[in-house]
């Protein structure tokens, strides 16, 4: 089985190209729905985060506003740092058991499949050795602020404040394509990035036919 860490910056379209390997035959799996399963309520994770951030980010009936704890995380006042890393502390170690699990287990189910992590943060949490391969999605700049403003239904403006802030936790894409095995530039249309997708999946099964 070939281990793939797929990676990119804040709205560079990491799920995107994830969902385009999956109908290719690929299994995906997402950091991000580890972690917002971890993040539920009875679950270790979930203790520590609201330890950790306080009672405010919860909603009313309990559960973790995501959205508070992002702002709680992200957001720095009078010269002192943001408090990803604080987060990225206590979440990552269980995602990445949680994937480690995940990819034993197809292993043994189908040893000549491809496996792929989606995370955000695979380069920046020192984890890019755990894999055999590492694809980075990368974007103009511009097009990550629209993205996330029609994702998130907000302006322009707020987006690009809030993807500025974002990426200052994030390797920047030239550091991210130097380690990277394959890019896919995602900066065109959904057909340009759908033919790199199936590129490199053929390359990928090459690779587990030698």
């Amino acid at each position: 089985m070939l281990r793939v860490g797929l990676t990119g910056g804040i709205a560079s379209g990491k799920t995107l190209v994830a969902q385009m390997f999956a109908a290719l035959g690929a299994h995906v799996i997402q950091a991000d729905h580890i972690a917002h399963e971890l993040m539920q309520h009875g679950e270790p994770v979930f203790d520590e985060v609201v330890r950790h951030f306080g009672p405010a980010i919860l909603n009313p009936d309990g559960t973790i506003n995501r959205s508070r704890l992002a702002e709680a995380a992200f957001s720095s006042s009078e010269g002192k740092p943001s408090r990803i890393q604080e987060l990225n502390q206590i979440v990552h170690p269980h995602v990445i058991r949680k994937q480690e699990q995940w990819m034993k287990n197809l292993a043994q189910s189908d040893p000549q499949g491809v496996a792929i992590v989606e995370a955000a943060l695979i380069l920046e949490a020192g984890a890019g050795n755990r894999f055999d391969r590492l694809i980075v999605v990368t974007c103009q700049p511009e097009q990550r602020v629209q993205r996330w403003a029609q994702r998130m239904k907000v302006d322009e403006e707020t987006a690009r404040r809030e993807i500025s802030r974002r990426v200052a936790a994030q390797l920047p894409d030239e550091e991210k394509i130097k380690a990277a095995d394959y890019v896919i530039d995602n900066s065109g249309s959904l057909d340009a990035t759908k033919a790199q997708v199936g590129i490199v999946y053929w390359k990928l099964r090459n690779q587990l036919a030698k």
